[in-house]
């Protein structure tokens, strides 16, 4: 099985402080990864290292077997962090997801690429929405032509920040529902951030569970143990004991 993205002693400091250190993982190809660990665990940073927006890092990382820099942006969609969404801005949803096609701002769209663009809300059951005010959309909505954007492509890697930050749980289940439909049709792998335990173990193949330090990348029960949880998170309070799948 082909490794989309491998890393080998991977770490970054900044200002003279660690960020990551020691990172070695392989992603084979069509698995859901889920990235575990508090605040300041370095999960952001890693990410950006693999989208190529950070450079100054030390060891080895290569993503599709180049350097994430070298990447053809089409191979990767990206779904960044609800919060850093301005709503504000004087858009509507098909005009975001026809972004993911350009460089730039897409102020007019023609043929093709809105062609592609409602497919792509098709994918997310939200073609409705395409002539939607993005400062009208509720947060699940908006997530979903987020999702939609990070689709239009058709990329073999989708790379979510904490996806489900700031919607409802009917929202998030139809959210992890959507994304686990696309990577079944499509055989794209999923690298996701999530702050939920029970979600990293219910979705995923393998966990890498990490503070700053790598703490795990196993198997969602190998990695999710009390005693990694309480390695990466210090007291958590009460035990975890996720039961057996049949």
């Amino acid at each position: 099985m082909n490794s989309i993205v491998e890393t080998q002693n991977l770490s970054f400091n900044y200002n003279g402080i660690s960020i990551l250190s020691d990172i070695n993982i392989s992603v084979p190809e069509g698995k859901f990864i889920s990235i575990v660990g508090p605040n300041g665990a370095g999960k952001t940073t890693l990410l950006k290292i693999v989208l190529g927006l950070i450079k100054n890092y030390s060891g080895h990382i290569s993503v599709f077997g180049k350097n994430p820099y070298e990447v053809d942006p089409a191979l990767i969609g990206y779904v960044p962090q609800f919060k850093t969404m301005d709503r504000k801005f004087p858009a509507i949803a098909i005009e975001l997801v026809a972004s993911g096609l350009m460089k730039k701002w897409p102020w007019k769209i023609r043929g093709n690429s809105k062609n592609l663009a409602y497919e792509a809300l098709s994918l997310v059951k939200s073609e409705h929405l395409a002539e939607r005010s993005l400062s009208t959309l509720s947060g699940g909505e908006l997530q979903r032509v987020c999702l939609a954007r990070s689709f239009v492509r058709n990329p073999k890697l989708i790379v979510l920040d904490e996806p489900a930050t700031g919607i409802d749980a009917i929202g998030e289940s139809d959210l992890y529902n959507l994304l686990e439909n696309y990577q079944s049709k499509s055989g794209a792998t999923v690298l996701m951030i999530t702050h939920d335990w029970h979600v990293a173990h219910h979705h995923s193949d393998l966990v890498l569970l990490l503070n700053r330090n790598q703490i795990s990348f196993a198997s969602p029960k190998e990695a999710l143990s009390e005693n990694n949880l309480r390695i990466a998170f210090g007291h958590i309070g009460h035990k975890h004991n996720y039961k057996e799948e049949n």
